[in-house]
């Protein structure tokens, strides 16, 4: 069959179901991945144990089961975990010591895609790597289908991980080190709710749910937190609710945002900032990954706490692999994606929700206060440009800006004494991505009208 290359990320495999993603498609995406983790671990195939998990789509039980088929096909020990959130899978494969896992999920897509995100056991012993689709998807145009490979029964289990990871998150801080919050909680009718309704009742204080019920349609608010408007329902809660803070959750559960006492929505590097003076004085001296376009305040805050900064490009795959490999014990980015060398260098909101906590605990201001002490600068929301030729309009700002460039990891990032900017372009789209900060908003915004107006002459 013809596969749509588009579907097939830099980071996972997304696209509309049946149209794009559909059985058919999934039975040829398990065969290549059985046999990347066979060369990468030089293992064979009837060898492998995978751990396979799926999220509440509509697409998502139907192409689990063609792959979970597929693997049982060529001998594999498959543990099926059912439905869980992506932070119980990551936690599965690397707490079990699997091979590798899938799982199928489109993350925050809207209700009609279906999708797969991948792991394979990392070179160090205590992590997990993520497979990118855009490498599945070149191995995958050089293989001959069926995959020559020997067939023989293999063995599925039905496996569950609540138990064990509930251990694993309380023993990261226990609920001792917790004061009593009022604390809403926005599932928006994803995963996290699983595993949410077990750990919540360990913790002091009052948690008041929304959107609990797993439901692939996700009625209630947008999957996506960023979109427009999703963070509304959390927001008018906790002021009717008059809680201390709101949690909201994407709907496959490994971003987390936060909702202050005002009711004020706060971005993921503004998290990051909050959790960054517990893990130092936990592990002082440690190295804190951080994407490229967080606020500066980031590297400043690490800095002064007496911590290294490890500098990443966006992406929450790139972030971890510089905390795995510049040996970091946290990571975090503007989109909310933090990853913990404690729990195999991948995601864990659930980490994320307990040290925010612990956070508020240790400090005792309301979180407005402290997100206030830590907005040390005006950060503008990331600007997205359709363009017909995305290296001329690069080379615009090299041109420009050549004497300012801090360099071109990702993008171009440029950086002068009272602003910066970082303007990137998009893995997928024909766009350009700009994001900029100043000393305030008057001079931010006169920044941003300076970079446009470059870009469009």
């Amino acid at each position: 069959m013809n596969l749509e290359q588009s579907i097939f990320k830099s980071y996972d495999i997304r696209g509309l179901y049946p149209q794009e993603l559909n059985q058919e498609a999934a039975g040829l995406i398990a065969q290549t991945f059985l046999k990347m983790v066979s060369d990468k671990l030089d293992k064979p195939i009837k060898s492998l144990k995978i751990v396979v998990g799926r999220d509440i789509r509509k697409a998502s039980e139907p192409l689990s089961q063609t792959v979970i088929k597929t693997f049982l096909a060529y001998g594999v020990q498959v543990d099926n975990i059912g439905l869980v959130s992506i932070n119980d899978y990551y936690f599965a494969c690397g707490y079990y010591k699997y091979d590798a896992g899938i799982m199928a999920t489109a993350s925050h897509n809207p209700p009609e895609y279906g999708g797969f995100k991948m792991v394979i056991r990392g070179r160090l012993p205590e992590a997990i790597e993520f497979i990118s689709g855009q490498e599945l998807y070149a191995r995958l145009r050089n293989l001959d289908f069926p995959l020559a490979a020997e067939k023989v029964s293999g063995k599925l289990n039905d496996k569950e991980v609540w138990d064990d990871h509930l251990r694993h998150v309380l023993s990261f801080i226990g609920p001792t080190e917790i004061k009593p919050f009022k604390v809403v909680v926005d599932n928006g009718n994803g995963m996290n709710s699983i595993f949410l309704s077990k750990l919540l009742p360990k913790l002091p204080g009052e948690f008041v749910p929304m959107f609990f019920e797993p439901d692939g349609r996700f009625p209630n608010r947008p999957p996506n937190p960023l979109a427009a408007g999703a963070a509304q329902a959390a927001s008018q809660k906790v002021l009717a609710a008059k809680a201390d803070l709101g949690f909201i959750f994407d709907v496959d559960g490994d971003r987390m945002f936060l909702v202050d006492e005002r009711g004020h929505f706060i971005t993921g590097d503004q998290v990051l900032l909050m959790m960054i003076k517990p893990m130092l004085k936990k592990y002082p001296g440690a190295g804190i990954a951080y994407n490229l376009i967080c606020s500066k305040a980031v590297p400043e805050l690490i800095e002064k706490l007496g911590g290294r900064t490890l500098r990443s490009e966006v992406g929450y795959r790139n972030v971890a692999r510089h905390m795995m490999e510049e040996g970091g014990i946290m990571s975090g980015e503007v989109s909310a994606h933090f990853a913990f060398k404690y729990n195999f260098y991948a995601d864990s909101a659930f980490l994320a929700l307990m040290l925010v906590l612990k956070t508020l605990s240790d400090d005792g201001r309301p979180l407005s206060q402290i997100i206030k002490e830590n907005y040390l600068y005006a950060r503008g929301d990331e600007i997205n440009i359709i363009v017909d030729d995305i290296p001329a309009k690069l080379e615009k700002i090299r041109k420009y800006y050549q004497a300012n460039i801090r360099d071109e990891i990702d993008g171009i990032t440029v950086e002068f004494d009272r602003w910066w900017f970082n303007v990137r372009p998009s893995n997928t789209e024909p766009l350009l991505r700009i994001t900029a900060e100043a000393e305030n908003q008057a001079e931010l915004k006169s920044r941003q009208e300076e970079i446009l107006g470059i870009l469009n002459k």
